[in-house]
């Protein structure tokens, strides 16, 4: 490959809604190793068994979630540089790196408070499909076939379903699971802290995820379709991860969350991204970019 010149030396930079992402995530860059455990490792050993097991469950699905969307991540960022996309290509250096602390704050939690190794043994069938099959799956068929279709079904699983239904509910549940506690005097501060960088960061990767499949429908209109049967595709997988971790213990939640609350919730977060997809496809290109940009001073 012949390289036929340089953007920058060209035209500049963008100030384009990925920009404005990259921006926000050097603005509120966060170190893992910076937060504190301590009450966090006394209170988990105030917790019932029962307590202690849910609590280790609902964390073996985000760090092992966040390492795979670590490791499946790199074939989207190649496509993006392949076609010049910049800003897109910039921001999205930042969305690894983002990743990568995930996974090492969950680590660090898992490690430090509960000092529990193998916990592979929380993976269900539902689980296994979305991060063992289907997203890397969808994610490295991108280095072979680089269509907007192969970018269209990407993002749906991994910004979409992943982030936008999985992990938004997750955070719910922490939150849920936090206030629970505190009623019978066990705080997590260090705990709560990281799940709300987390959030910040992935509030980002989804902002940038609907973005992208706009700009996708609105330059390839049929593509919805593709976007409609992937969401549904995956939507059952998604309810079923949520469902299994109230199955796994029939005689009530131990950290005293219900299952219908949260079905409920992960089935709100589908359709507020369904929706959202479904007004994109009527927008042209310059309506994709406007309404990116005048709403990102909400996005995190």
């Amino acid at each position: 490959m012949v390289r036929e010149g340089f953007k920058t030396a060209r035209e500049g930079l963008q100030d384009s809604f990925p920009l404005q992402l990259y921006h926000k995530a050097k603005k509120y860059f966060w170190d893992p190793q910076a937060i504190d455990f301590t009450v966090d490792k006394a209170s988990f050993a105030q917790l019932t068994p029962g307590q202690k097991q849910a609590s280790l469950h609902l964390a073996s699905l985000f760090v092992s979630g966040e390492e795979a969307v670590t490791l499946d991540l790199l074939p989207l960022v190649q496509v993006i540089a392949r076609e010049g996309r910049l800003e897109e290509e910039m921001y999205l250096t930042t969305f690894l790196v983002d990743e990568a602390k995930h996974v090492e704050f969950f680590n660090l939690l898992i490690r430090e408070v509960a000092q529990e190794d193998n916990l592979e043994r929380f993976h269900g069938d539902n689980y296994k499909r979305i991060f063992y099959e289907e997203l890397p799956k969808a994610m490295n068929r991108l280095l072979d076939d680089p269509s907007p279709e192969a970018q269209a079904e990407a993002a749906v699983t991994y910004n979409m379903i992943v982030e936008g239904v999985l992990a938004e509910t997750g955070y719910y549940a922490y939150y849920r699971a936090a206030e629970a506690l505190k009623e019978q005097g066990v705080k997590l501060p260090g705990t709560l802290e990281g799940v709300r960088h987390v959030q910040r960061d992935e509030s980002r990767h989804i902002a940038y995820g609907i973005y992208l499949l706009s700009r996708l429908l609105s330059e390839n209109p049929s593509l919805w379709d593709t976007v409609e049967r992937r969401m549904n595709y995956l939507l059952p997988y998604a309810l079923g991860v949520v469902q299994d971790i109230f199955r796994a213990y029939p005689e009530g939640f131990p950290l005293k969350l219900e299952m219908g609350e949260f079905v409920n919730y992960a089935m709100g977060q589908f359709q507020k991204r369904y929706r959202r997809l479904d007004l994109a496809r009527n927008q042209n290109l310059q309506e994709v970019e406007r309404i990116a940009l005048e709403t990102a001073e909400g996005e995190a």
